[in-house]
């Protein structure tokens, strides 16, 4: 089965402490981040994290007077088995169907985030996904 959620990409100083106090700010405002990836080098970092709605987000950040969102994006969440070919088996019938994904990352319970700019095709090709 597959879901819409929010990818928000977040910049962040690439210093300690940094990520703890967005991480903080998010969980103190009630919102569970379901996958987070951080990546930077130099002075910034991205840290993406996949949330059911944005809003509260925004207020949490916006209280910190600290780091905000600097992109959101709809996603599609599929429901995947831990197991060797499934993300090849999934990438496979995204692609066969003419969808080009620009974003992939794995979130918790084996679930897989996938974007692209194709979002309502992406969704339909996914839409009842089982291997």
């Amino acid at each position: 089965m597959s879901t819409l959620a929010s990818d928000l990409v977040i910049e962040l100083e690439n210093k300690p402490g940094a990520l703890a106090k967005v991480a903080t700010a998010i969980s103190d405002a009630g919102v569970n981040i379901a996958a987070a990836t951080c990546m930077g080098n130099g002075h910034t970092a991205e840290l993406h994290i996949l949330v059911p709605h944005s809003e509260p987000v925004y207020r949490a950040l916006a209280n910190t007077h600290g780091p905000s969102v600097t992109r959101e994006r709809e996603v599609v969440v599929v429901q995947a088995q831990d197991r060797p070919g499934e993300l090849a088996e999934l990438t496979t019938k995204v692609s066969d169907a003419g969808v080009n994904l620009d974003l992939v990352y794995v979130a918790t319970n084996s679930r897989v985030v996938l974007g692209s700019e194709n979002i309502d095709t992406l969704k339909q090709v996914l839409d009842g996904f089982s291997l």
